[in-house]
């Protein structure tokens, strides 16, 4: 009793704490107001007259300082960058004929690595932790056997997810292929000549006069550059719209060799994508759903074990696959703290941001073995989406931001419904939220993503209006199950 007792008391003296710095201007000035209010209420008026007549303005002064202003305010709303919307956006779901449940897959490993019982039992292993669930899904061309991963399965596969993606966006913001201004498409693995951009330009007839942009090579958190690209497209084009298609074609990037680091994506990647559409229209304000407050991205390319910890590469048959280093969380866990030095003063309250300061400091002054303050996150954001890269990626995070399982449920039930996405995965965590009911007027997400190269990339967004549980989506079929218990090992 007398542990829980202390536990709740300091519980109090840290919220109170919290109230006190972050609303210290509040609380400085209204003993000031009170005391001004106070005088002037045991004043005559006689006598407010007499202190008004006192001040001599003349209308030179007047005049000047009216001109002033104005023109401060001018200069003020000008500069300022215009304000980019989350009007709406779609999840792709791929059909029931491209689900994959775990004895489907290793009936196929098992028949196309017959001569290599090793890295069957391996692939079995990864899939039995990896957190994923019975319902992802694969494209076409990887449920032959052998897979048949041709350019013109590719393109088949691209045109599904996309056009599927787009027609949906299409119908839930009323928007018409000629009302797009700027398209950007991000695609890490699958490059083709036309592009994928030229592909719907193609598809759709869009205008000749369209910005548009393909984005390869970027890895997992290519989506948030595609933001990033978008809002600065959007701050020099006034009155403007863009499209952000957002997906990775499985097809081409089966692995078909021996090499353990190589099978590794072979088990966590699945078929999807998403279609988002932004504005920087004022009339937009009112039907969107987000607003964009902070986007960062950090880049730790100079160093050779980021550079070279996911890398596509040949193994020595021949066969091209990704390889995924064994550093990757280290790496990750760095390229994590460096985003967040740079996100943090941006969100953290003041409060957090004081104690972080301290602790800096008596670390540096005092005792540098001082165990360091890790921010309290949960003070600045009401939702995560943390990039559903693996069940290894969401508990590491988990346990670095110290964030409860409520706050990465988003996460951890998009991983078992479709597998890793790559860059689309923070948009069914999104709409996991609002399928669930959670996302409320002036909640604000934190979208977090890492990518190859390697990046770390996370955006803020506040919700504009209390957004209604969606009837259809994604997740429509199936959220009514969720959220279920994973269990550490799913025995096959």
């Amino acid at each position: 009793m007398s542990d829980f007792s202390s536990s709740v008391k300091l519980k109090y003296v840290k919220l109170g704490y919290q109230y006190l710095i972050n609303n210290f201007l509040t609380v400085l000035l209204i003993p000031i107001i009170a005391v001004i209010v106070i005088e002037l209420l045991r004043m005559g008026p006689e006598e407010i007259l007499s202190i008004l007549n006192s001040l001599h303005f003349e209308f030179l002064h007047i005049l000047c300082s009216s001109f002033l202003i104005i023109f401060v305010s001018t200069v003020y709303f000008m500069s300022k960058p215009r304000t980019v919307y989350l009007v709406d956006y779609s999840c792709y779901k791929p059909p029931v004929t491209c689900r994959v449940p775990f004895s489907s897959f290793m009936e196929h490993s098992r028949l196309i690595l017959k001569d290599n019982p090793k890295s069957v039992e391996f692939q079995m292993r990864i899939l039995e932790r990896s957190g994923l669930g019975e319902e992802t899904c694969l494209p076409p061309a990887i449920h032959y056997i052998p897979p048949t991963p041709t350019m013109e399965s590719a393109r088949n596969e691209a045109q599904m997810v996309i056009f599927t993606a787009m027609e949906d966006l299409f119908k839930n913001t009323g928007l018409k292929p000629k009302d797009i201004d700027i398209l950007i498409v991000n695609c890490s693995l699958f490059s083709p000549t036309p592009s994928l951009s030229a592909m719907i330009i193609n598809k759709y007839k869009l205008r000749s006069n369209i910005k548009s942009y393909n984005l390869s090579g970027m890895g997992c958190s290519a989506s948030l550059i595609s933001v990033d690209v978008a809002r600065d497209l959007l701050q020099v084009h006034p009155n403007s719209n863009a499209v952000i298609i957002s997906t990775e074609i499985i097809t081409p990037n089966y692995y078909k060799g021996n090499e353990r680091a190589m099978l590794l994506p072979n088990c966590l990647f699945r078929m999807g994508g998403a279609a988002i559409l932004l504005s920087n229209r004022r009339s937009d304000r009112w039907r969107a759903k987000y607003k964009l407050c902070h986007l960062v991205r950090t880049h730790r390319g100079a160093d050779d074990k980021s550079y070279y910890c996911v890398m596509e590469q040949e193994d020595k048959n021949g066969n091209v696959g990704i390889n995924l280093s064994k550093d990757l969380m280290t790496i990750a866990g760095e390229a994590l703290k460096s985003n967040i030095t740079t996100i943090g003063p941006l969100v953290l309250p003041a409060s957090e941001q004081l104690l972080f300061l301290s602790s800096l400091i008596g670390r540096k002054i005092f005792n540098p073995k001082w165990k360091p303050y890790i921010p309290d996150f949960k003070q600045a954001f009401e939702h995560f989406c943390i990039h559903a890269g693996g069940r290894a990626v969401i508990d590491e995070l988990q346990k670095n931001l110290q964030l409860s399982g409520v706050h990465v449920e988003a996460s951890r039930m998009t991983l078992h419904r479709f597998g890793n996405t790559s860059s689309s995965s923070l948009w069914y965590e999104l709409s996991y939220i609002e399928a669930q009911g959670r996302m409320k007027k002036s909640d604000r997400v934190w979208q977090i993503a890492f990518g190859s190269g390697f990046k770390c990339n996370s955006a803020v967004w506040k919700c504009n209006r209390t957004i209604k549980t969606p009837t259809d989506g994604a997740w429509s079929d199936c959220i009514e199950r969720y959220p279920v218990f994973i269990p550490e090992v799913v025995k096959l």
